[in-house]
């Protein structure tokens, strides 16, 4: 080396290269990967590594007592909770977001360090409302807690269930905007066939599926002329298996797109979404087409609407969407069975028949989507 200078190795010392070319430096131990400043043997260099030996400091808990779990306390509870095959078995996802909720829990008031046995479903309600100006968040919390002590009674830890008693809040009863047909046509100028975006509403619309599906619906699922797939949500518990037609429609616009290798829809870097990035993604879309009240979960909705407007059994939409209790396509499709039986009604009072003007969710729907396209 240039002066005579000596070569040396450091342990648990990593190169890896981004997509840009960039070589980085890494500390790499247990599960731990730690980024450190270069070039090798520099100063700053060996500042980071010597850090990174050290280990993380323990972080402080506001009562003062690092790692403190007094026994049986609700803390105490949501750590043998997490050890269960009940937490386990439970979608990364799921896991990570009921976590963050009991521990948020715990920490209000130090209520995590008060025996779990002494929790009345006064207590909750208190936080509950304490919560009422989100009320989703609030539903959130005791659905949380209506788990833990599940656990609670399926381990023989305790003989009753609080947070079942607890009611929910009323919320925002409609849930999601579902699109309407002005709303989809908007977005349609904005984003002509062959983008991205276009592709995404298509997969949206005619498939009825959540996100977290939508990015990984590829090629590979395709079986003579059907999407085969298994959803994503619940699939290591209840496994919901779908066989969903590709109509006209959606297969132009696939066929008019650039898709991943694995995933129909890609990222700018040509990868495959994932179910957070494609949500911030479509947002943006939404914003571009001036549609501020859109998401791509409304296309969900509004695909239940359609075919309920379409006369669809709720069975028939279950079958499309995935849901596997009738509970959520019935809130999906009450607005679209009333406009159908309204219909319905007033055709036979006055013996006319009216043409439907919905656009169908099957093989009929007319080339070019919402807009019938020129001749």
């Amino acid at each position: 080396m240039p002066g005579g200078a000596m070569k040396f190795r450091l342990k648990y010392v990593v190169e890896d290269t981004d997509r840009h070319g960039n070589v980085r430096l890494y500390y790499r131990r247990n599960g731990r990967k730690i980024r450190l400043r270069g070039p090798a043997g520099s100063p700053e260099f060996l500042a980071d590594y010597k850090a990174a030996a050290k280990g993380p400091r323990p972080e402080k808990a506001a009562s003062g007592n690092v790692g403190r779990v007094v026994p049986r306390s609700v803390k105490w509870l949501c750590v043998e909770y997490y050890k269960s095959a009940m937490f386990k078995e439970l979608a990364p996802r799921t896991q990570k977001v009921r976590r963050s909720i009991l521990e948020r829990f715990c920490q209000h008031k130090n209520d995590g360090d008060k025996p779990f046995a002494l929790l009345q479903p006064r207590h909750i309600r208190v936080r509950r409302d304490e919560m009422s100006d989100r009320p989703e968040a609030a539903n959130g919390m005791v659905k949380a807690l209506r788990q833990l002590f599940r656990f609670a009674l399926r381990y023989d830890h305790h003989d009753d269930n609080p947070a079942d008693k607890v009611e929910y809040l009323s919320g925002n009863a409609e849930g999601f905007h579902s699109w309407t047909l002005e709303e989809i046509e908007k977005f349609e100028t904005k984003h002509p066939v062959g983008s991205q975006a276009r592709l995404a509403l298509a997969l949206a619309l005619y498939t009825g599926q959540r996100r977290a599906d939508l990015v990984a619906l590829g090629r590979q699922h395709v079986r003579d002329g059907w999407l085969v797939f298994t959803q994503h949500k619940g699939r290591n518990r209840k496994p919901v298996r779908m066989e969903i037609p590709i109509i006209p429609e959606l297969q132009r616009i696939i066929d008019a797109t650039g898709t991943g290798d694995m995933a129909f829809l890609k990222t700018a870097f040509g990868r495959p979404f994932t179910s957070n990035g494609f949500g911030n993604r479509f947002r943006k879309w939404c914003d571009e087409a001036k549609l501020p009240n859109c998401s791509v979960h409304g296309l969900r909705k509004a695909a239940a609407a359609r075919l309920a407007e379409l006369g669809c059994t709720e069975f028939e939409i279950m079958a499309i969407t995935g849901h596997t209790t009738s509970k959520e396509v019935t809130r999906y499709t009450r607005a679209a069975s009333q406009k159908t039986r309204a219909e319905s009604a007033l055709r036979r009072l006055t013996g006319e028949q009216t043409p439907d003007k919905s656009v169908p969710l099957s093989a009929a729907v007319v080339p070019g989507g919402t807009k019938p396209q020129p001749k």
